[in-house]
């Protein structure tokens, strides 16, 4: 059966809101353990983490990052800005005393103006950690649907990672009806249940 975009989208909210808190945060560890176990995280420069919209029940990726500051990782850290007029994700340098707010749609984010002298280009990032709902058997992932991250990991380097992170299990689907030229592959996509390349 082939689903489009939006049928997929659906389905995974309404699965993703469903779980207990409990279970987001235990399968959100199990990701954490996952991405250490299989990349090299200790050696990349620049990881690139989105932070988690807590009421979306997203991957609590404050494990990931907390785990980067406490073993002395060399790896730095950015998240991304969503700019207030739409356009291209901006990207800032996230450190264990950085100030964060929350945006219009509930993302935690730097104070971009307070920090410009963080802001960090797209080519540097050795590892994109990227929010989905759902992935087919190609590496096409649906997001929220706006093509913010789309036109950012186009933008990074050919060697770029692009891990895809789900708290669901859920295998990749055959087949996305509606992908267009602008969808940008993921590399690899990492569930509770384990990892898959593309």
């Amino acid at each position: 059966m082939i689903l489009t975009k939006a049928d997929l989208r659906r389905a995974a909210l309404a699965h993703r809101q469903a779980l207990p808190t409990a279970e987001i945060a235990h399968r959100s560890q199990q990701l954490s353990d996952l991405l250490f176990q299989n990349f090299p995280v200790a050696e990349w420069r620049w990881l690139h983490v989105f932070l988690p919209i807590a009421a979306r029940n997203e991957p609590d990726t404050w494990r990931i990052i907390r785990r980067v500051w406490a073993e002395g990782l060399a790896a730095r850290l950015a998240v991304p800005v969503v700019p207030a007029a739409g356009g291209l994700l901006r990207h800032y340098e996230l450190r264990p005393e950085t100030p964060l707010h929350l945006n219009r749609w509930g993302i935690p984010e730097p104070e971009s103006e307070e920090n410009a002298e963080t802001e960090v280009p797209t080519s540097a990032f050795d590892a994109v950690l990227v929010p989905l709902l759902a992935v087919d058997a190609t590496g096409h992932r649906v997001g929220y649907g706006a093509g913010y991250y789309d036109r950012f990991l186009a933008q990074c380097r050919p060697t770029t990672l692009f891990i895809g992170l789900s708290v669901l299990t859920d295998a990749p689907v055959p087949r996305i009806a509606d992908v267009h030229s602008g969808d940008v592959l993921l590399t690899a996509y990492l569930t509770p249940g384990g990892l898959r390349w593309f």
